[in-house]
């Protein structure tokens, strides 16, 4: 900042500086006048004019200082008050453009709330029209025109599904209900929507569950499960997906494993990431990317943790570690 106002000020310096060589100068071409005297006059006037300049620094860097420490946000009262009028003139068109900047967020934020209820809205319309389609498709004869359809139906919907729950997650934890959950019935629930794409594909289930409750949200534990079923059955061909539960450590784990086609090692550090499909599998124009990336943000307000392990053609195997039920005096105070 010193510099800065040096930089700043330095055709004031240059002037003081000229008028001082100026004085000697002329003192030097005047053989009748001693020179001692002049001296006197440059050096008192150089340390006068270095205490103005230093007290002048403090006084009116005051302000610029505050501004540049700002956080840029729209918050302004860690502005210093200004004293000059060309700071004050400052001043006034900060406020300005913050009060403007303020509307247009505060108009935004109206706009995107409108757009947030109107496809909401949408989301929930549609969804009449997807029922009475699926149990038109059920009534089809020809199997195979069946197993397409009831294929192309469950994108849609679950599309539709992610769809709905990535507007909700900002507002997840005003909508978190806490409970004793039934692991079987919420998984056998969530295999049976998925089970026409399963038969096509040749796909089974082994469920082992030793430990047969969590506690948890049952509505957005349902959307991970669905998640982690919807990719084990999307990248695997003719195998089983086991899942099981246990103990471990005094909190429940429970494993979603498949046989599919893997995820590369260098991918898996990415796979949670918002639009991220894959590096080796530039052809799978199915995947969007946002799957793993909402499980991950559903999961963290839930306190569970995920861990994936996976080999390339090998499968891949997918871990929730629930918290221990003291572990949710901390979501209560959220």
């Amino acid at each position: 900042m010193i510099k800065k106002y040096l930089v700043e000020r330095r055709s004031w310096i240059f002037l003081f500086l000229f008028i001082q060589a100026l004085i000697l100068f002329i003192a030097y071409l005047d053989t009748a006048l001693p020179l001692m005297p002049f001296f006197y006059i440059f050096f008192l006037s150089t340390l006068v004019f270095c205490i103005f300049l230093s007290f002048r620094y403090h006084k009116e860097t005051k302000f610029y200082k505050s501004i540049a420490q700002w956080e840029n946000n729209l918050d302004l009262t860690t502005i210093a008050a200004p004293e000059s009028p060309f700071e004050k003139i400052i001043e006034q068109r900060i406020i300005n453009q913050t009060e403007l900047l303020k509307k247009e967020a505060s108009e935004n934020l109206l706009m995107l709330e409108q757009e947030k209820d109107d496809l909401l809205a949408w989301i929930h319309e549609v969804k009449t029209p997807l029922t009475a389609m699926h149990l038109m498709i059920e009534r089809l004869d020809d199997e195979r025109t069946r197993a397409q359809l009831t294929h192309e139906w469950l994108r849609i919907h679950l599309l539709l599904d992610q769809q709905l729950h990535q507007r909700r997650i900002p507002f997840m934890e005003n909508d978190l209900y806490i409970e004793e959950t039934d692991l079987k019935g919420l998984l056998f629930k969530e295999i049976k929507t998925l089970q026409s794409w399963c038969m096509q594909k040749g796909i089974g289930f082994e469920v082992e569950l030793e430990a047969a409750t969590v506690l948890t949200d049952a509505k957005w534990l349902a959307f991970i499960i669905r998640q982690l079923l919807t990719n084990a059955v999307k990248y695997s061909e003719s195998s089983d997906i086991v899942i099981k539960s246990y103990q471990h450590d005094g909190r429940t784990v429970l494993e979603v494993k498949d046989y599919g086609r893997g995820i590369d090692s260098k991918d898996v550090p990415r796979i949670f990431e918002k639009g991220f499909t894959s590096t080796t599998s530039h052809h799978d124009n199915a995947a969007t990317g946002m799957g793993l990336y909402l499980t991950k943000r559903i999961a963290k307000p839930l306190l569970i943790h995920i861990d994936v392990y996976s080999k390339l053609v090998e499968g891949t195997t997918f871990t929730l570690t629930f918290p221990k039920r003291n572990d949710f005096v901390d979501i209560a105070g959220m």
